[in-house]
C-alpha cells in the first residue's frame, strides 16, 4: 500500500484502517448441548416432566428484568410483527424523534428462529427425553447510544440456552473517541471523508485492539439480563464470548471523488481479470502453495462479483461465507475483509484471536497497490484469526456452497457472477 500511496500522494489526504462491523456471540456453554443441559437440570433438581414449567418461569424472569429499565425510563418497547422489518431504521428514527444522545433508545421484540430444547417421547423406550430443536421464540433487541461505542444494539434469546448477540461498529466508536479528543472530521454514514488529523485518528482506532472484551461484553450482557446471577445461583455460569463476524476496513481518502473516479475503473478491471482462485484463497487465510497448485482433495469455490450500486461500483471475492471487497464510497477507496463462521473456512474465534493491526488490513488494503504494481498479491502476514462456532447454524441458511475439486480450479480465474 505504501507504493500505491507514494504514487498518488498528491491526490490522497490520508488513510484509516480498523474495525467496521463487529458481532459478538455470548454462549452459556453448559447449556449449549444436550449433555450439559441434562447436567444442569440434575444439579438444580428439575425432572424432565417439569422442564417446561421451569423453562417458562426463567423466561418470564428474564423478560421482566430485561424490560424493567425501559419501563422505568419510559422508553418504548415495540413488538414487531415480522422479523424482516428493519430494526435499525426504527431505532434511529426513535432516537431522532426523542432526542436520545446517550442511554437506552428502545427495546424491539420479535419472534424469530432459535435453537432451543423440547421434551419428546421416545417410542422405543417409552420414556421422555430432552432434545435440541430448531424452534421460534421471542428475542429482545436493546438499542442504545453507548457512552463508548455510540449507536449499537444487543439481543438476547428468551428461551434456553439464552444466547446473546452484540453488534457494534468500529467507525461509530471512533467518532465518539474523536469527539472526546476534540478532533474534527466529516462523516457520511460509517465513512469519514475528511479527517483533520489522520495520524491521531489512526492512533485512536489502534486503541480499539487493546480492549478488554470479556469485561466490556459482560457489562452489556448484564444490561440484557440483570437477573442472570439470581437465575443461576444454584448452578453459577458465565457467558463465553466469541467473534461471530468481524469486518476490517481500510479507507484511502482522496481529495475529491473525481480523482478516484479516474483511477477506479482500472482497479476494478484488474481485480476482476487478474486474480485467480488461489490468490483469493490466500487472501482469506487458506494455505495455498506459491505455485498455485491446489491439493486435489480441496473442496472450495471462489466466486467473484461486480455490482453497480447507487453509491458506486463494488467488486467482491468470496470463499464460502468469507469475503474481500473493494468499492468507492463517498470519494474514499475502501477495501473490506469480512470473516464469518468457521464452516466457511476461517472460523469464529476467541476474543484473543481478533486481528492485530496489519493482519486483515494487510489482507485487504493492498489490493489497490497490487493493481498498480501489476502482480498478484502475497499472502497476508500473520494469517487470519481462527474462529469456532459454539452453536450449530440453522440448516438451509446462508449461501449454498457448490463444491469443486481444487486441482480443476488451479489455472482458471474466480467464477464471475
Amino acid at each position: 500500500m505504501e507504493r500505491f500511496l507514494s504514487k498518488h500522494i498528491a491526490d490522497v489526504t490520508g488513510t484509516l484502517s480498523g474495525f467496521d462491523r463487529l458481532v459478538f456471540r455470548g454462549t452459556l456453554r453448559m447449556l449449549a448441548h444436550r449433555g450439559g443441559m441434562m447436567h444442569y437440570l440434575h444439579a438444580v433438581r428439575v425432572l424432565l416432566k417439569d422442564f417446561a414449567g421451569h423453562a417458562e418461569a426463567l423466561t418470564r424472569r428474564l423478560k421482566d428484568a430485561s424490560e424493567d429499565l425501559a419501563k422505568r425510563t419510559l422508553r418504548p418497547i415495540i413488538y414487531l410483527q415480522s422479523s424482516a422489518i428493519n430494526k435499525e431504521t426504527i431505532a434511529r428514527e426513535t432516537a431522532g424523534a426523542d432526542g436520545i444522545e446517550q442511554g437506552l433508545i428502545c427495546i424491539l421484540t420479535a419472534v424469530e428462529p432459535c435453537l432451543s430444547y423440547q421434551i419428546v417421547r421416545n417410542r422405543n423406550t417409552k420414556t421422555i427425553e430432552l432434545e435440541p430443536r430448531h424452534r421460534k421464540c421471542l428475542y429482545l433487541y436493546h438499542y442504545q447510544v453507548h457512552p463508548t461505542f455510540g449507536f449499537m444494539h444487543a439481543r438476547i434469546q428468551t428461551w434456553f440456552p439464552f444466547a446473546i448477540q452484540i453488534c457494534l461498529n468500529g467507525r461509530e466508536w471512533l467518532a465518539r473517541s474523536m469527539d472526546a479528543a476534540g478532533l474534527h472530521y466529516i462523516r457520511r454514514d460509517n465513512c469519514f471523508t475528511w479527517l483533520d488529523h489522520p495520524e491521531q485518528a489512526q492512533r485512536l482506532m489502534d486503541r480499539q485492539l487493546q480492549t478488554a472484551w470479556p469485561d466490556v461484553l459482560n457489562g452489556i450482557g448484564r444490561g440484557l439480563n440483570p437477573e442472570h446471577e439470581a437465575m443461576f445461583q444454584d448452578f453459577p455460569m458465565q457467558y463465553y464470548w466469541s467473534t461471530y463476524q468481524s469486518e476490517w476496513a481500510t479507507d484511502i481518502m482522496f481529495r475529491s471523488p473525481a480523482l478516484l473516479a479516474r483511477l477506479y475503473p482500472r482497479l476494478i478491471h484488474h481485480g476482476l481479470t487478474t486474480f485467480l482462485s488461489p490468490d483469493v484463497m490466500r487472501f482469506l487465510g487458506r494455505n495455498i502453495p506459491a505455485n498455485g497448485n491446489l491439493h486435489g482433495n480441496l473442496q472450495a469455490e471462489v466466486v467473484s462479483n461486480v455490482k453497480h450500486r447507487p453509491e458506486g461500483v463494488r467488486i467482491k471475492h468470496w470463499v464460502g461465507e468469507n469475503s474481500i471487497k473493494m468499492y468507492d464510497k463517498h470519494g474514499n477507496l475502501r477495501v473490506e475483509t469480512t470473516i464469518n463462521p468457521a464452516f466457511a473456512g476461517a472460523g469464529c474465534g476467541r476474543l484473543q484471536d481478533l486481528p492485530r493491526r496489519g493482519e486483515q488490513a494487510g489482507c485487504g488494503a493492498e489490493l489497490a497497490a497490487h493493481a498498480q504494481r501489476g502482480r498478484r498479491p502475497a499472502p497476508p502476514r500473520g494469517g487470519l484469526p481462527r474462529r469456532q462456532q459454539p452453536l450449530p447454524r440453522r440448516p438451509g441458511r446462508g449461501r449454498e456452497h457448490h463444491l469443486a475439486r481444487g486441482a480443476d480450479r488451479a489455472a482458471v480465474p474466480a467464477r464471475q457472477t
